[in-house]
């Protein structure tokens, strides 16, 4: 199949099948938003939280103006909050050195705090509809079984995967190709349940043409009892209290020295401070 035959398909199927999210119809900063809220966690976590903050500060020089423990209280529990630190940090940015603007250009972009290759890829493209490369991992796992006949992708692209990718986007329609490819990976060619029957590529996948061969994948450390629990416990009594001690968060979590670990990587990524013998959001 052709690239411009590829292309066509997926697209159509995306003008009639997608998702109707805020971020697609919204301005630049809707779009940059999102993206930071994105990474890593799913879309209906960050639906509820996305609209709360898009209301709350609709413009990078309304989040600018807000204080550092608002901002960290507002991320709640979508997890990494330096990733709301960064974007507390990029909104000041953008209304000091772009008049409010979320930029275009790509060296702008990857000078943003938090913001790196893949993120100045994403708003490029969602934000200002530039036929960029975007490879997220529900684009790359499409491809690895459509091109590469295996289920899943290696754990970051390689120069070559860049490479190859970007001869795919088409010439018409090149600003939704980002959009229309994660799309059909995050609702066709899932990661535990691909809807392989019923897929339109499916004549063409060499996934399928292999016999869909089993890829081994490491798992991820389980949750509970982790470091980023106690973390996640630390700074859930944190937003819910202006002031905490290390004897009164000992009470809700039984390893002593797990509990001290995370406070000094919450005081390191600055999300935390000490006042006295008091622990505090960050106000700096």
């Amino acid at each position: 199949m052709s690239k411009q035959s590829l292309a066509s398909k997926l697209i159509n199927w995306f003008d009639k099948n997608k998702r109707d999210l805020p971020w697609r119809k919204t301005t630049p900063w809707g779009v940059f938003v999102s993206e930071f809220m994105l990474q890593q966690t799913p879309v209906n976590r960050v639906l509820p939280i996305w609209n709360e903050w898009i209301e709350r500060w609709p413009t990078p020089e309304a989040l600018a103006s807000a204080t550092k423990p608002e901002v960290i209280k507002a991320w709640g529990r979508l997890g990494y909050p330096r990733r709301a630190i960064r974007l507390h940090e990029s909104a000041k940015a953008i209304a000091k050195m772009h008049g409010g603007i979320v930029p275009r250009e790509r060296a702008e972009l990857i000078a943003l705090p938090g913001v790196g290759d893949y993120t100045a890829s994403a708003i490029a493209a969602f934000a200002y509809g530039e036929p960029t490369l975007v490879l997220d991992i529900n684009i790359r796992r499409f491809f690895a079984r459509y091109f590469d006949g295996v289920e899943f992708p290696s754990n970051a692209p390689s120069l070559l995967e860049r490479k190859l990718r970007s001869k795919l986007i088409p010439n018409k329609r090149g600003d939704v190709w980002a959009a229309a490819t994660m799309e059909f990976g995050a609702l066709v060619c899932t990661s535990r349940t691909p809807s392989c029957d019923s897929c339109f590529l499916a004549k063409e996948c060499a996934w399928r043409a292999a016999g869909y061969p089993k890829t081994e994948i490491k798992r991820q450390a389980a949750f509970v009892g982790s470091d980023r629990q106690c973390r996640g416990i630390v700074m859930k009594h944190l937003r819910e209290n202006e002031s905490v001690t290390t004897t009164q968060l000992k009470k809700s979590w039984p390893s002593e020295s797990q509990l001290e670990k995370a406070i000094a990587t919450l005081l390191e990524d600055g999300l935390i401070e000490k006042s006295g013998k008091k622990l505090r959001l960050a106000t700096n």
